[in-house]
């Protein structure tokens, strides 16, 4: 008889699969972690994955406030332009830009307002990823700020922003670009490291 394979181990097999490092809260935080799908490229190379914090983000609609608190670190991998797989395209070069589309988005996908009507919520939507994707096209506007937390140990600087439905933030360190995205936990005073077991992360 075949079995199928638990989602936590699929999940967890595409962190192992990655040839760059992976980052999350330091030992500091003593809370839930958790693990979101790793995002491939066509050919299946893994280019990023989020290390959840906290709260996971609920697919249910419901109607009650959202008083979940989570932080989602992001963690990219430092890629130059590159041939598709197929070899009938070029790939950007991968960026801080990207942690920020990537933070961006996430934030949106966790704090999407349920009591609006369907169609309205499509085009809440659509307009807020487009707000996204500007935002992280422009890094140094007067939209973001500069915070300092430490990576490993060491100070890195993240561009920072807060908006109604919580804060997102990037930057590169130690070899990949990082981006965050949180609700109900500052950010101020985070920390970030390198995860040294994957496995503590599994659900």
């Amino acid at each position: 008889m075949e079995t199928t394979a638990d989602p936590a181990d699929r999940t967890i097999d595409g962190y192992l699969r990655a040839d760059f490092a992976w980052y999350g809260l330091d030992e500091a935080f003593t809370g839930h972690r958790w693990l979101a799908p790793v995002g491939r490229s066509a050919d299946g190379t893994v280019e990023h994955g989020s290390t959840g914090h906290g709260d996971e983000p609920s697919v249910k609609v419901e109607p009650t406030p959202d008083n979940r608190r989570f932080t989602v670190v992001v963690t990219v991998a430092q890629r130059p332009v590159r041939h598709s797989a197929d070899g009938t395209g070029v790939l950007e070069e991968t960026s801080v830009s990207s942690a920020a589309w990537l933070a961006g988005s996430g934030l949106l996908s966790c704090t999407w307002p349920t009591q609006m009507e369907r169609h309205l919520r499509e085009d809440w939507l659509d307009q807020q990823t487009a707000i996204a994707w500007d935002l992280a096209d422009n890094l140094d506007g007067a939209d973001w700020s500069t915070l300092t937390l430490p990576v490993d140990g060491e100070p890195a600087p993240f561009h920072y922003r807060e908006s109604e439905y919580g804060w997102v933030m990037a930057g590169s360190a130690r070899g990949v670009h990082l981006g965050a995205f949180g609700r109900g936990m500052s950010a101020y005073g985070l920390g970030l490291s390198r995860v040294k077991d994957i496995h503590a992360y599994r659900r």
